[in-house]
């Protein structure tokens, strides 16, 4: 019998590979980090073949700490950074340039260009996207512009081109696949989101040549098996989701109106809104959720800039805990914020206020105001943060949430989570297993091989590990966000406001 899936995890720091058993529990993980190149200034690059040699490590070291053998292990998930942009020569595998990372802003003036030129409708239309350089269409523009002879060899046929999730295939099967999957294609900027294919008006759009793109299958099947020599025994690879939807799978959010919230460096919220894609109003993204059993389910998403980050700035910047985690006793020392509002607008607003001009806030500051008060006004304002994405994501969806589910690193913050719930007024629920990207991955994988039978089998493996109830009041909740929005103007267009009297006579 097959023991274990294993899920590899390839983030944008680090890889990481988590060994699960079937009840959904973590055997061994192993995690190794990679360099950050950082050529100018706005410009982010990972080597690919470091990716892809610190993956396969962190893979074959899981194993051994489990004690397991390849043949032990029933499949491969894989779930990925999103966007990264990898082009390499399909004869000899070897990259023509660095990944281009998400988080890269060199192609910023030509989505400018574009939006200038009024296509921003149809980009939203067809892909469901924002224009923006956060997506892989003008990265991989970018590396046939720049890379001497790369556009006529894409043309040919002669190049490749993949987000991680395909490149890590590529290697696994030893170029015998080239391959994604919707929750990936869909974050291109090239994926039309109701044909379910490449869109030749968004090739022409971006000048992208369809013979360079991967085929699109869906996020829970047998693509294949590795490559002799990788491993002890061939395994099959049978489960792809980008990052944050492998996370919305790995919380169970199989039905419409569930949604998840990430907390990390900033907050991923995705809510499934089912099998028809439907564009936003307010600038969030409408993206594939997965595609499995047949079906497509569509998520829409919002981003939050800064989540954690301000809780490492009140340690860093000012000093006033010595780790993270003394966060929540400091902010436990008073009973409430005091009147404080924190607005962490560091590096401007994201969904749903979209203010690049905005910038980090402090109001209602006293004499009385002490080092509890804003500790807990930050770790407020997050929520507050959630809440604001999360009323746009029910106005765009019509669909009233009965719960959010939660993950990432800040979630073990209970003071936080309680307060989530408050001002939501819905019950916020922590699993027992919060790596749930990776085991969003696990399940996609073990779904596709029979290693769990259906989804119901996978639902009773998933585990609540504690819900925050409501302990609020309606109204209470309501004067607190209404503060919030008080806060936050004082906070928007701060940049603009600034150099405009800057430069006034």
């Amino acid at each position: 019998m097959k023991s274990a899936i294993l899920a590899l995890d390839q983030g944008t720091t680090s890889s990481r590979a988590i060994v699960f058993d079937h009840a959904g529990a973590i055997r061994t993980v192993a995690q190794k980090e990679f360099k950050q190149f950082y050529p100018q200034a706005g410009w982010v690059e990972h080597d690919p073949l470091e990716i892809w040699q610190t993956q396969l490590a962190t893979a074959r070291e899981a194993l051994a700490k489990a004690g397991l053998k390849a043949a032990d292990i029933a499949a491969i998930g894989i779930t990925n950074q999103r966007e990264t942009t990898v082009v390499w020569d399909r004869q000899t595998g070897a990259p023509i340039h660095n990944a281009i990372v998400w988080q890269d802003r060199r192609t910023a003036g030509f989505c400018d260009e574009l939006r200038r030129a009024g296509h921003a409708g149809l980009v939203q239309q067809k892909a469901g996207l924002v224009i923006d350089a956060y997506f892989s269409g003008s990265k991989l523009r970018w590396i046939l512009d720049h890379v001497p002879g790369a556009r006529d060899r894409a043309r040919r046929g002669e190049l490749a081109f993949g987000t991680i999730d395909t490149w890590l295939l590529w290697n696994l099967t030893g170029g015998a696949l080239h391959v994604t999957d919707p929750s990936n294609a869909s974050r291109t900027m090239l994926f039309n989101l109701r044909t379910g294919a490449w869109d030749d008006e968004l090739l022409r759009l971006l000048d992208v040549p369809r013979e360079v793109l991967p085929s699109v299958r869906s996020s829970s099947e047998v693509y294949g098996e590795t490559a002799k020599g990788l491993f002890d025994a061939s395994v099959p690879i049978a489960g792809i989701a980008g990052d944050q939807q492998a996370a919305l799978f790995g919380q169970n959010c199989f039905t419409r109106g569930l949604a998840k919230n990430t907390y990390g460096t900033g907050c991923f919220m995705l809510m499934n809104i089912g099998p028809t894609p439907a564009p936003s109003k307010h600038q969030l993204i409408t993206t594939v959720a997965w595609q499995a059993g047949g079906q497509t389910d569509f998520a829409l998403e919002g981003s939050v800039f800064i989540g954690g980050a301000v809780v490492q700035w009140l340690r860093d910047g000012l000093g006033l805990v010595k780790s993270s985690a003394e966060i929540e006793a400091l902010a436990a020392t008073v009973p409430d914020c005091g009147g404080v509002y924190l607005v962490p607008a560091f590096a401007g607003l994201g969904a749903p206020h979209w203010d690049q001009y905005a910038r980090g806030t402090m109001t209602g500051i006293t004499r009385g105001t002490t080092a509890g008060h804003i500790a807990r006004a930050a770790l407020e304002g997050i929520a507050f943060q959630v809440g604001d994405v999360l009323d746009v994501m029910k106005q765009d969806s019509g669909i009233a949430m009965n719960e959010l589910r939660v993950d990432g690193g800040a979630c073990a913050n209970n003071l936080l989570m309680q307060f989530q719930a408050d001002i939501l007024q819905v019950p916020v629920v922590r699993p027992k297993v919060i790596e749930t990207t990776a085991l969003g991955a696990a399940y996609l994988a073990g779904l596709a091989t029979g290693f769990w039978k259906n989804r119901d089998e996978v639902h009773r493996a998933w585990q609540a590990e504690r819900t925050f109830a409501p302990q609020m009041t309606a109204d209470a909740a309501a004067h607190r966000r209404s503060r919030w929005a008080e806060a936050l103007k004082r906070a928007r267009d701060w940049e603009e406001h600034s150099s405009v009297k800057a430069s006034a006579p």
